[in-house]
């Protein structure tokens, strides 16, 4: 990690600021698999804690594999706490593995581009979630999740930039460590609202 912080700061000093004020940001980590997919999905558009606590009560009801997610009725989905559209998504997502057009382990082997074109085929699957898993279940270093408003909102306030495409062209200069200045972002962002989030 210490490496990519030296190389993000001598590309932009304000990375070497954030850190003197909050010290070093988390790194996030989550399991691979299917269980961690239904959590993004539950986790798009709405505050991390609100989608964990969904995602708990769906543990709680049922064990969250393929098997059960597919068989689910849109009842059970709603009296869980999920909307109409994701309970679509996670039923699309569960039938893909069960029906082996999605093999999740099989992943880990893949290059991001190669995990990209494999999950994106799936309808509730878009770039954002796709970002989110390749850095914290896969560890990829070198991701900028332009989907993710507290990446944008962060990069407006610090470097003065409001166009996403000038955003992915300023941010080319801290590749192969977008991953890292992303952690960064995240990391003044939620320490300045003062804001914690577990992973």
């Amino acid at each position: 990690m210490q490496e990519a912080i030296d190389f993000l700061s001598s590309k932009s000093p304000v990375f070497l600021e954030i850190i003197e004020k909050y010290g070093l940001p988390p790194i996030p980590r989550r399991p691979q698999g299917f269980e961690t997919l239904v959590l993004l999905i539950l986790e798009q558009q709405v505050s991390i804690d609100s989608a964990k606590a969904t995602f708990f009560k769906i543990k709680a009801y049922k064990t969250c594999n393929p098997e059960n997610m597919a068989v689910l009725s849109d009842e059970e989905f709603r009296s869980l706490g999920v909307s109409r559209q994701k309970t679509k998504y996670i039923k699309i997502l569960a039938e893909a593995v069960l029906n082996k057009e999605l093999d999740i382990e099989g992943l880990a082997l893949k290059t991001a581009r190669e995990v990209r074109e494999e999950l994106i085929k799936l309808k509730g699957i878009g770039n954002w979630t796709i970002d989110i898993y390749l850095m914290f279940c896969l560890e990829e270093p070198d991701m900028i999740p332009l989907g993710d408003i507290a990446v944008v909102n962060t990069m407006k306030e610090l470097f003065n930039i409001h166009d996403k495409q000038e955003m992915e062209i300023h941010a080319e200069q801290w590749s192969p460590y977008r991953s890292y200045a992303t952690y960064l972002l995240w990391h003044h962002y939620l320490t300045k609202r003062n804001r914690k989030i577990t992973y």
